[in-house]
């Protein structure tokens, strides 16, 4: 056992009656990486808000080097060098990334030195090999720059125990090597590391030991090294889960989806994308990969209806649809989970019953000659909460009050319970664990199996390759390649990401 740099001790956090942490035990060494498992509302997340002094426990305590750790608030953590990047982001998006890395810690009476300030950031920067434009609006960046934004916030602040939240989940293979070698430099200098992941290869990968959540209580802690992936998963969801599907091969040759040279702008007035041509068949998963922010949101809005295209054709069952609204696309067979599902998926201060009917409720059994059904509102969120394992089971409750997994259940109970016959996932299981991630393939393999097509976009490469019949691979808004997963290796998928074109011989080529 090394140096104990940081002690959780009989920590429980209560909600009302909810019981979110109970007599939680954690310990973290100098020079560790310290994985932290467990389903959606385990307590993972609330666990290390307490750490961080968004929440305060009402039992336990927390130690650093032996001290008791009294925590009113983050800039307390901050204070004692204690640093997290959310899963959901505390950025401001009007401001640049350089006055959201800067803000709280240069408030002084006079006024900011912003030069002095840059320069430290743009060191930070160099060394940790994180690419960022100072001066661009955080309203304007991907996913992927956001969360490079959170980790240069965190360690210009001096972080000394940093916790981070899914942090590869929008990063390419080279990428996720690229941060793991930040880790191992972090921790080579003694400093700790906290990561919440649901990437089981991932914590066996770079952690030392992984503690295991379970309905709020610590399960187990283990050395990474004496278990496997399986046994990991195992301890999480208490039974055995693999990522591993028998896929029915796609037998039909009639094109549900077809775009013929798509061309659409980004909001910054870039074409974003360019000449994307793509087929999805009856009863195929067509994947997308790519790191976040190279088209893909512009991809699933075109294909949606919800954003213009400047060229270029979109068919739906041989009808050229580019001229259609969303609305009618989706009263003809089209469902669509969306990559922010706070923002655009759901309205958080409606019901999950409410929720689950937002694009349905003008018709029956909804409403029938104009007048609305309650009951049936009602009876229709009782079914999904319990056919899709939303938790709580209980319609009623508001959508903000769920977890961030749940929340993504209830938007994909709605649409699925419409029996589409185009799906359009973006990022379907972001912040969903290893049980949930395979409740929601599953899903979306259900409904290849009842002969929809579905468009998978994810940055996650692993989920990519494992749902996905074939795969295209998306740079700066144009397809690089595209393979069947297996065809080739994870390096030459990896320069595609980056930007090489793939070259197919012609005897080789891909229907």
């Amino acid at each position: 056992m090394g140096e104990k740099l940081l002690e959780m001790r009989h920590v429980t956090k209560r909600f009302g009656k909810l019981i979110a942490n109970r007599n939680v035990d954690l310990d973290l060494e100098r020079g560790e990486v310290h994985a932290l498992l467990g389903e959606n509302g385990a307590g993972k997340t609330t666990l290390m808000n307490c750490l961080y002094g968004i929440y305060a426990p009402e039992e336990g305590e927390i130690l650093l080097n032996g001290e008791p750790l009294k925590l009113s608030g983050p800039k307390d953590a901050i204070a004692h060098n204690i640093g997290m990047v959310h899963q959901h982001f505390m950025l401001v998006p009007p401001l640049t990334v350089l006055q959201n890395i800067v803000l709280g810690q240069e408030c002084k009476i006079t006024p900011m030195d912003l030069s002095k300030a840059r320069t430290k950031v743009e060191d930070l920067c160099e060394r940790y090999h994180l690419q960022l434009d100072l001066d661009e609006k955080v309203a304007d960046l991907s996913v992927g720059a956001q969360q490079r934004v959170e980790l240069i916030k965190a360690l210009y602040r001096g972080a000394d125990i940093l916790i981070l939240d899914e942090p590869t989940a929008v990063l390419t293979p080279p990428e996720v090597e690229g941060l793991f070698d930040i880790l191992h430099q972090f921790v080579a200098q003694g400093k700790s590391i906290i990561i919440i992941s649901h990437k089981l290869w991932e914590v066996k990968r770079i952690s030392d030991r992984v503690t295991v959540l379970r309905s709020g209580e610590a399960v187990s802690t283990v050395f990474t090294k004496d278990v496997e992936q399986e046994d990991l998963a195992a301890m999480m969801v208490g039974k055995r889960v693999t990522l591993e599907y028998d896929k029915a091969p796609v037998t039909s040759q009639k094109d549900i989806l077809e775009l013929k040279d798509v061309s659409a702008k980004s909001g910054q007035n870039a074409s974003s994308l360019k000449n994307v041509s793509l087929h999805i068949r009856e009863g195929e998963v067509l994947g997308v990969a790519g790191v976040d922010g190279n088209g893909q949101l512009e991809l699933s809005e075109v294909i949606m209806g919800l954003r213009p295209i400047q060229s270029g054709s979109v068919r739906y069952r041989g009808e050229d649809i580019t001229q259609v609204s969303t609305r009618r696309r989706i009263e003809s067979g089209f469902a669509h989970i969306p990559e922010e599902r706070m923002t655009q998926g759901l309205v958080m201060n409606f019901t999950l019953s409410e929720n689950m009917i937002l694009n349905c409720y003008d018709k029956p059994p909804f409403t029938v000659h104009h007048l609305f059904d309650s009951k049936k509102m009602k009876a229709n969120g009782e079914k999904l909460v319990e056919d899709y394992d939303v938790r709580p089971r209980t319609p009623e409750a508001l959508a903000r009050s769920l977890s961030g997994g749940n929340q993504q259940k209830v938007i994909i109970a709605r649409e699925f319970s419409q029996d589409p016959q185009l799906v359009v996932a973006v990022q379907p299981t972001r912040g969903l664990d290893i049980g949930a991630s395979d409740f929601v393939h599953q899903k979306l393999l259900g409904q290849k199996a009842k002969g929809a097509g579905v468009l998978l976009i994810s940055a996650d490469l692993d989920e990519v390759l494992a749902v996905s019949d074939r795969v295209i691979v998306i740079n700066e808004g144009e397809i690089m390649g595209e393979f069947v997963p297996g065809e080739i290796d994870y390096a030459e998928i990896g320069l595609m990401m980056g930007g090489t074109r793939r070259t197919v011989k012609k005897e080789g080529e891909l229907a």
